[in-house]
């Protein structure tokens, strides 16, 4: 008999980001993460498990993925199957909301909506905490993308203590926007993964970095308890810079950053000045995300548009939704 299950999840934004793995087969993080989560980014899977089914296939936004690109599904679920104690191969269907010209990996949201199908599908009633362990054996960000609204994930020490849970902001979230400012949608040069490792394995500055970013979560976390937005601010945008900044460290040095990106910045710091408070961060590629507040929100947009053009700007509410299953 079939077993079916079907999931949202939204993608989400590391405002004191996670760079670098302690563990690259479980997908443990060497410092802890904080991130936000976004109501116009999401993931939408179906997931059949049936005896009849020979292996796993995988469907894409209505097409077929091939065997080379499904091989980290068909890993994924291998793992699943070794967790739930079945045998059933699947068919999963997926459908990303997520613009690919947004820089926004959809990853995250993937892996979430995907881990949450399984649970439904196979009935193992794992908590959201379980959940979010088993998001993050396919993505690490998708351990975040369990809960909505801020996120923080705790890097752990093993399969067990490494998951994430939601910070409480009595609905502050409903006040705060994201802007995206798209600049580059080719392909990187260096991958993110490639990027963790060479800095964490060759950066002079890897140890900084390390050495101040349980600092970062903690001012952070009380930033958000006293609804601080320009103290919270302040401390993504630098958290941000000093990640590029390991990157620069590495050898050899490399950075994702390119001219439109630092402009960006510019206009950012344009916006502060002139009394409209918004920060920037940027991961692992030239393009900009915006934190700003809502009332805010169209001043950045239009500043923006008036150097990069209107079909280069995307906006997206935060949203307090975590994943969910749907019909």
């Amino acid at each position: 008999m079939a077993k079916s299950g079907k999931a949202r999840a939204h993608t989400n934004i590391a405002l004191i980001k996670y760079w670098g793995k302690a563990d690259e087969q479980l997908i443990l993080p060497m410092n802890n993460s904080l991130s936000v989560s976004l109501e116009r980014f999401y993931t939408e899977t179906k997931v059949t498990f049936d005896e009849t089914y020979t292996e796993d296939k995988l469907v894409l936004n209505g097409v077929e993925v091939d065997d080379k690109e499904s091989a980290k599904i068909r890993k994924y679920m291998d793992m699943v199957r070794d967790k739930s104690n079945t045998s059933m191969f699947a068919y999963i269907e997926s459908d990303n909301y997520v613009p690919t010209a947004a820089g926004l990996a959809s990853s995250a949201s993937a892996y979430a909506a995907l881990a949450a199908a399984c649970n439904e599908a196979l009935q193992l009633n794992y908590s959201k905490r379980e959940l979010s362990k088993l998001a993050r054996r396919g993505s690490g960000s998708a351990s975040r993308s369990i809960f909505g609204g801020f996120v923080e994930w705790e890097k752990g020490h093993d399969d067990d203590s490494s998951y994430s849970f939601p910070i409480d902001a009595d609905n502050w979230e409903d006040d705060l926007a994201m802007i995206f400012v798209v600049i580059n949608n080719k392909s990187k040069k260096v991958s993110s993964r490639a990027g963790m490792s060479l800095t964490r394995e060759t950066s002079r500055f890897y140890q900084y970095w390390l050495d101040y970013v349980d600092e970062d979560i903690a001012n952070v976390k009380t930033a958000i308890a006293h609804k601080d937005f320009v103290g919270m601010g302040e401390i993504i945008e630098a958290n941000g810079l000093r990640m590029h900044a390991t990157n620069l460290g590495a050898q050899p040095p490399f950075s994702y950053l390119v001219a439109d990106s630092y402009q960006a910045m510019e206009i950012v710091h344009q916006c502060r000045e002139a009394g409209h408070p918004c920060y920037f961060t940027m991961d692992a590629g030239p393009n900009v995300k915006i934190l700003v507040e809502q009332r805010h929100k169209q001043y950045v947009i239009e500043q923006l548009e008036s150097y990069f053009g209107h079909d280069k700007i995307i906006a997206s509410d935060i949203t307090r939704s975590g994943v969910e299953i749907i019909e």
